[in-house]
């Protein structure tokens, strides 16, 4: 989502999703006259602790929603022993009492603040969950499938010193799941041979694949899919108007589509076809038919229109295709990596390997396509796979039309810092 579930990302970063060398700037911010030592240190990305009080804009914050986007963490995260007690603690507190809010972070919680190398600010961009116009059934209003989980695709996950060697010799373990038989070099009844140099090195821990012959090969590329390769493997749960918001459907990792008989379909991320993510506004700008700056999701639909005939083209150059599955119908939000609904405006994507998910984190950016501050505390809720790097996020804004002008307008400079109960250090 991202939606990563972002949904996987999922999780989604709207489709530019790359490193920007040339943010804009972000707002001055009051900091302490001379930084703490960092005490938590991997390679170029180091915390330091700041008071929570001395947050940009923290006295001004309205901390109540920020509260209920917490209790849904505590729902995950309460099982951890350092978390428990200040779970126990949110659980506590009256919704409307911000103020009570306020004095409980900054008496129970330390900031760190992140950097990477000299930098202390990185890219923030933003994700929403779009709503499409679709029927059960085709016609000619509705012709694009939006399709479930093929019945043939199967997932091996391959320990590291199995990736660059093999083949190896594998069996179903689950409906579509495999696993390596051990010491075995010859398939018998009911295995299958794998061999790893078939795949992308990228996807090479999990590999992502249908049998063809008695060997795993890799699934289909979206351009399969697309010219009909396999399609009829795959439920279709709904067929929907548009094709492009369809392919940006797959971006987000989860949506809504209002039906014809007026029901709403939920869906997110079921499983993918096991390949990379590939960024079109990164295509498009390398190739010159646009500025990197212009890439944005609405820039991309905008090209698209002017150039209908090759739409296909430039969506094959993103392998990487998204399956779905139906989700329950509800007013929550959809449901991020951490296995909890996503809360609009108060929910981001992130790194794990740099913050784990249920953490909150304070971010000080700026608002889509301006300079006004945009300083809240969120929680990393989700993931996403172009969300890579300490200081990357990816904003949730919700769902439906304005969601998605603010999502798609959203590449902003941002600092983070992620609020840790008192005594916890971050782990690198």
């Amino acid at each position: 989502m991202p939606l990563s579930p972002r949904f996987l990302p999922l999780l989604f970063p709207l489709v530019l999703l790359t490193a920007c060398s040339s943010l804009p700037p972000l707002p001055a911010t009051p900091t302490t006259a001379q930084r703490p030592t960092p005490t938590a240190t991997s390679g170029s990305v180091s915390f330091s602790p700041e008071p929570v009080g001395a947050l940009p804009d923290w006295q001004q914050q309205d901390l109540t929603t920020s509260l209920q986007a917490l209790r849904q963490s505590c729902r995950v995260v309460a099982r951890q022993p350092q978390w428990s007690a200040p779970c126990q603690g949110v659980s506590a507190l009256a919704s409307a009492d911000n103020a009570g809010i306020h004095q409980f972070f900054e008496a129970h919680f330390t900031a760190w603040r992140m950097h990477d190398g000299a930098r202390d600010s990185g890219l923030i961009t933003g994700y929403y969950e779009p709503i499409l116009n679709g029927s059960r059934s085709r016609s000619a209003a509705t012709p694009y499938p939006l399709y479930g989980v093929p019945d043939d695709l199967l997932s091996l996950t391959l320990p590291a010193s199995a990736r660059n060697t093999g083949p190896w010799v594998a069996r179903r373990v689950a409906n579509n799941r495999l696993a390596l038989v051990p010491g075995a070099t010859q398939a018998g009844p009911g295995e299958v041979l794998v061999n790893p140099a078939d795949f992308p090195p990228e996807s090479r821990a999990l590999l992502k694949g249908r049998i063809d012959n008695g060997r795993l090969v890799p699934y289909y590329t979206r351009a399969d899919l697309a010219a009909g390769r396999g399609v009829d493997r795959a439920p279709v749960l709904a067929w929907v108007e548009d094709s492009v918001e369809l392919f940006f459907l797959q971006i987000q990792g989860a949506g809504r589509i209002q039906l014809d008989d007026g029901s709403t379909l939920r869906v997110g991320v079921g499983d993918n076809n096991g390949y990379g993510y590939q960024s079109i506004g990164r295509w498009l700008a390398d190739h010159g038919e646009m500025p990197l700056s212009a890439a944005s999701m609405s820039g991309i639909q905008n090209w698209v229109r002017l150039h209908p005939d090759r739409q296909q083209a430039l969506f094959n150059v993103n392998p990487r295709y998204i399956f779905f599955r139906t989700l329950p119908g509800n007013d929550d939000g959809p449901l991020g990596a951490l296995g909890v609904p996503l809360t609009d405006g108060y929910s981001i994507a992130v790194d794990p390997h740099y913050i784990p998910l249920g953490t909150p984190v304070y971010l000080a950016t700026t608002q889509p396509h301006s300079q006004a501050p945009l300083n809240r505390l969120m929680h990393a809720q989700d993931t996403g796979n172009a969300i890579r790097g300490a200081l990357r996020a990816d904003f949730f804004w919700g769902f439906g039309a304005e969601a998605g002008m603010n999502a798609g307008g959203m590449k902003q400079a941002g600092s983070m810092w992620l609020l840790l109960p008192n005594g916890m250090s971050p782990s690198l």
